[in-house]
């Protein structure tokens, strides 16, 4: 039974919500998260709205008449919203197959037993991210490997293994692989002439196929990593190594996505090279990887780190390697926002301690081994009141406590899971909001409260821990916000948007008046394949804009969101410039003990890259491009393909 009436929600029928950056938002919205109805037609905003929460009433949320009314339209008009995996699936038979996997986003597993690699492809097959811990304490518990496995793919029905066409296939796979190298010590072939070629549709998630041999070549790549070991065991580098591989194969033709964050020691020499690419010997899979490593204080940051990630080469003018993130685990296992102080202190906390181990790829939610994310945002700058704030935490929370107790595919999920009944409540927009930070405090404290009284009704845990700051991306760009707690881009810019050839959009974009054309290749040549499009986008008045904000300040504001609102972490990418390394080391040694649970920094240069995502452009492009753009109309697609957009703004978690 529906909680919302037909009646009241034909009254939405024929508007628009305010979308975001001169009608991105719109087009974002309609190529990412409309389904497909039955009737062939693409849903519009207030058809999706309906589904989502009919769908989240469907799986427990609780709502009344009324409340289910309210939150239609804080969602409708972009005052808050579902995650991006939650408006895809709500209301769809999918979370009836596949429970709580198909509605969250990112997991976490410590690669400490084999069926380690196992979780970690099929999350990222489900369309998940995934956070991994190559600890050497970890890695050390992995068994030795077997001799003289071979591993042997055929063109017949004779093999060994013939691989089903379906997820589980692929995993299973991988299992026989990982069985033959750590049980039994036996060769055996394989065939994949069941799976479906490339480019034919996947029903459900959504997307198309990638065809068998990245499946091959995967399985290739990983057989080579265990027969170099044989006799002895895996290092953390190879684990990352064959990490890498297992969500390349995820990736590979372009047709889904992975994201995947390693957490490693700090003072693993091998690791902290891993994507030095000045060496000119780094696979290329570790192009997947986003590094972080444990340092429970500032001298766990070795000098290393920053020569490898940080330090500006004289001669190129930039590192030849990555930086890499910090994951401070002592204070997400003892605190939750820092002005409590510790969690055994303070009644307010359903637990003396988080049993956190690691985090998800964006770094915002500390979790532990088999644990995922639960998320859901406030778009800061849309909303008009504190009143307001707290009555959309509350009806979102509704939703995200009965997704956490759902049934998970697998129990080591299902048992953390509801034993910490973790949620992520996010806010968006905040250097677009500064003067609403103060909401905060009070809003926490009023969600506590709730939770209490919720649980208590309803028979569950308290949650572990409520809040958090994403880095939205996707998600902020439908409310025209800011992302998460980073500043705006520029006043003025070209926000570009890659897309197939042979996708219906394009032709709709063209006819709205979008400057289009096709992808130049590095080089020089045309891509006829994808197609660019390009989106004038003004930054809202008031907004911060990186140029302008220093890393000081951009860590100070951090430390703050920290303190009164995020009981997880604040997840941010802080720019710097080449003059503020010093100064950014010294606030660290400061303040990254007692303030900071995780963050990471990324050299503030101009790229100077034909079709990159961000261009800067002056108020008189943007006012000529806008000027040929057409007035939004409902638009409809034949396809569910995803845009090359990432859910969270640093690109590290494009997941829908």
């Amino acid at each position: 039974m529906n909680v919302l009436s037909k009646e009241f929600v034909n009254k939405y029928k024929n508007k628009q919500p305010n979308w975001g950056f001169n009608g991105l938002g719109y087009i974002v919205y309609k190529r990412t998260y409309a389904r497909i109805k039955e009737d062939g037609v693409s849903e519009e905003w207030y058809e999706t709205v309906e589904r989502c929460i009919n769908g989240a009433q469907k799986i427990g949320a609780g709502y009344t008449e009324a409340e289910a009314e309210r939150i239609y339209d804080y969602v409708f008009n972009l005052k808050c919203n579902f995650a991006g995996r939650m408006l895809w699936q709500l209301g769809t038979s999918t979370v009836d197959r596949f429970g709580a996997n198909s509605l969250l986003n990112c997991w976490a597993v410590a690669m400490r037993e084999p069926n380690a690699f196992l979780f970690l492809f099929e999350n990222l097959m489900l369309g998940g991210g995934v956070g991994y811990s190559i600890r050497r304490e970890d890695v050390h518990e992995l068994p030795k490997i077997k001799k003289s496995v071979k591993v042997i793919h055929e063109g017949s029905k004779d093999a060994d293994y013939i691989v089903p066409d379906k997820r589980e296939g692929w995993v299973n796979l991988l299992s026989k692989v990982l069985d033959a190298f750590y049980v039994t010590g036996k060769s055996f072939s394989y065939s994949t002439i069941l799976i479906r070629g490339y480019g034919e549709p996947i029903n459900g998630f959504g997307g198309k196929a990638s065809g068998p041999q990245v499946l091959i070549d995967g399985i290739v790549k990983i057989s080579k990593i265990f027969q170099s070991r044989e006799g002895k065991k895996l290092r953390s580098i190879d684990v990352l190594d064959i990490c890498n591989i297992i969500g390349s194969v995820v990736v590979a033709g372009n047709v889904r996505r992975s994201a995947e964050i390693a957490l490693g020691d700090p003072d693993d020499i091998l690791y902290l090279r891993a994507k030095n690419w000045g060496t000119g010997n780094v696979p290329n899979w570790r192009a997947m990887s986003n590094n972080t490593i444990y340092a429970d204080s500032y001298d766990h940051v070795l000098e290393e780190i920053w020569k490898n990630g940080y330090e500006i080469n004289k001669d190129s003018g930039f590192s030849n390697g990555e930086p890499y993130g910090f994951f401070n685990l002592p204070l997400s296992q003892k605190f939750g926002r820092i002005k409590d102080g510790p969690m055994s202190n303070n009644s307010m906390y359903p637990t003396d301690t988080d049993n956190c181990e690691m985090t998800n790829p964006c770094a915002e939610i500390s979790l532990s081994n088999y644990e995922c994310c639960n998320l859901c945002e406030l778009y800061l700058n849309n909303i008009s009141s504190k009143e307001e704030l707290i009555d959309c935490s509350k009806l979102l929370y509704k939703t995200q406590k009965a997704i956490s107790a759902l049934p998970f595919i697998h129990e080591e999920t299902n048992k953390i899971v509801h034993k910490n009944m973790r949620l992520g409540l996010g806010v968006t927009g905040v250097c677009q909001s500064l003067d609403k930070l103060d909401w905060l405090d009070d809003c926490y404290i009023a969600l506590r409260d709730f939770d209490r009284t919720w649980s208590k009704l309803r028979g569950w845990p308290e949650s572990i821990k409520l809040t958090t700051i994403k880095p939205s991306g996707t998600l902020s760009l439908l409310g025209g916000a800011t992302p998460g707690v980073h500043p705006a881009f520029s006043e003025y810019y070209m926000r570009t948007v890659r897309m197939s050839s042979s996708d219906s959009l394009v032709q709709i974009c063209k006819d709205m008046g979008y400057h289009v054309e096709f992808l130049i290749n590095f080089d020089g040549t045309e891509n006829r394949d994808t197609i660019v499009v390009y989106f004038p986008c003004k930054t809202p008045e008031g907004s911060i804009l990186t140029k302008d904000m220093s890393v000081l300040k951009q860590l100070d504001m951090v430390k703050k969101l920290q303190t009164v609102w995020s009981d997880n972490a604040v997840s941010v990418t802080a720019y710097y410039k080449p003059e503020e390394l010093e100064p950014l080391k010294a606030w660290l040694k400061d303040n990254y003990e007692h303030n900071v649970k995780s963050v990471s920094f990324l050299l503030f240069k101009d790229h100077g890259f034909k079709q990159a995502p961000y261009q800067e452009i002056d108020e008189a492009a943007y006012l000529a491009a806008s000027s040929k753009v057409k007035p939004l109309s409902n638009m409809t697609i034949n396809s569910n393909e995803m845009l090359d957009m990432a859910e969270c703004s640093s690109g590290a978690c494009p997941i829908r």
